[in-house]
């Protein structure tokens, strides 16, 4: 399965009877630490659990990378493209999940292969490695 860019989540969650509807709950951190906001419409997508997702492959791979830590480790490697810009005016790249990372002297548009030096639950901290072109879609 492909995970597109435009994921700003994923979590695992139980479907709850609630009357004559039904509902997910969207754990606090995804709000307070990620790109969801209250009274905003998302689409959602809904596996099941017997299914393996492309994060319990790497988990396979590496039993470290659970379903609820980080979907990566201190000094992981990885190639990201920078989509937004932080408060500080540091560049934002998101990886599985919508997980963050922080890549400082960097722009929207740069593409750039980082080593990973900082992870926290929530988002990491990446140092430039490389500057690398970019790949041009038409």
């Amino acid at each position: 399965m492909e995970i597109p860019d435009e994921l700003f989540c994923l979590f695992s969650a139980e479907v709850e009877a609630n009357g004559d509807s039904y509902r997910i709950e969207i754990p606090t951190r995804e709000v307070t630490d990620g790109d969801l906001r209250p009274g905003e419409v998302y689409r959602v997508a809904l596996l099941a659990s017997d299914s393996t997702s492309p994060l319990e492959e790497s988990s396979k791979e590496n039993p470290e990378r659970r379903d609820q830590g980080p979907p990566i480790a201190e000094g992981d490697r990885r190639t990201v493209d920078i989509k937004d810009i932080g408060k500080q005016g540091d560049g934002i790249a998101r990886v599985e999940r919508g997980y963050v990372i922080i890549v400082p002297e960097t722009e929207i548009g740069d593409r750039v292969t980082i080593e990973i030096k900082n992870v926290q639950e929530t988002l990491a901290f990446g140092e430039v490695i490389e500057h690398v072109e970019p790949t041009h879609h038409e």
